[in-house]
């Protein structure tokens, strides 16, 4: 199977791939938020765990691993991006086909991404234990966290540690995950393009990356805003993408 070779891209496209991520998301709302729902319970029994476990520091690192396993959710996403585009009736079942449908290859994708997570969660929570100790520190609204020295240092060992995975996981599922999706090519050639067309636009690619990792960290701490900025990045992932690889070469 031949892979599509990557286009370079800008901060315009960025722009007008967030632009079409928005738009999506106001033609089809309701089975966006409806899909989106599921993710923010998820996100919010966590925060629930964490504060009765009264180690509200790891808040922000698991905020930040979401980015680690954000790829394997958009499957869904593209699903519903699909069915928009071709004028079918979309409903929040159409993200679950988009599962089902799933090549092979995105799974093994996703399972690298939950790996590399599981890193990551271990390794902040050994630094958790010697950095922050064993002190009761439930969430403290409105700060979330207690920002004493310790913690502090924590958090930014935590997001160091956090930023090279978060590269890695950036640059091998940034363009894959939906070449995949669209069976554009095999899981090796996927992953090569993708880590092409990332290192081929530096600045823009660094710029999204980080877009990206704002937006869905803040939108974790605001979980009422997760329903809403997780289908406006995925869509916006997607129109990207197609920008990038387009299907007229």
């Amino acid at each position: 199977m031949s892979t599509p070779a990557p286009r370079p891209f800008s901060t315009g496209d960025i722009r007008a791939a967030l632009g079409v991520g928005w738009r999506v998301f106001r033609r089809i709302p309701g089975p966006s938020v409806t899909f989106a729902a599921v993710f923010a319970l998820i996100g919010l029994a966590l925060l629930a765990a964490v504060d009765a476990s009264g180690v509200s520091p790891l808040i922000l690192p698991l905020a930040g691993g979401f980015m680690l396993v954000g790829p394997a959710v958009l499957a869904g996403f593209f699903a519903l991006f699909r069915l928009d585009a071709r004028g079918d009736p979309v409903q929040a079942t159409g993200a679950l086909a988009g599962f089902t449908s799933a090549p092979a290859g995105l799974w093994l994708i996703a399972a690298v991404c939950a790996f590399l997570f599981v890193i990551w969660i271990t390794d902040a929570g050994v630094f958790y234990s010697f950095m922050v100790g064993g002190e009761h520190l439930p969430i403290e609204l409105p700060w979330l966290i207690r920002l004493h020295q310790r913690v502090v240092v924590f958090e930014l060992w935590a997001g160091v540690m956090g930023s090279a995975l978060a590269l890695i996981i950036f640059a091998i599922s940034a363009f894959s995950v939906p070449l995949l999706f669209e069976r554009r090519a095999d899981p090796v050639g996927a992953v090569n393009a993708s880590v092409r067309a990332v290192f081929g636009s530096p600045f823009a690619a660094l710029l999204w990356g980080l877009l990206l990792a704002a937006a869905t960290i803040a939108a974790i701490l605001l979980l009422p805003l997760l329903v809403v900025v997780l289908p406006v990045l995925a869509y916006a992932s997607f129109a990207l993408y197609q920008r990038v690889f387009p299907t007229n070469d």
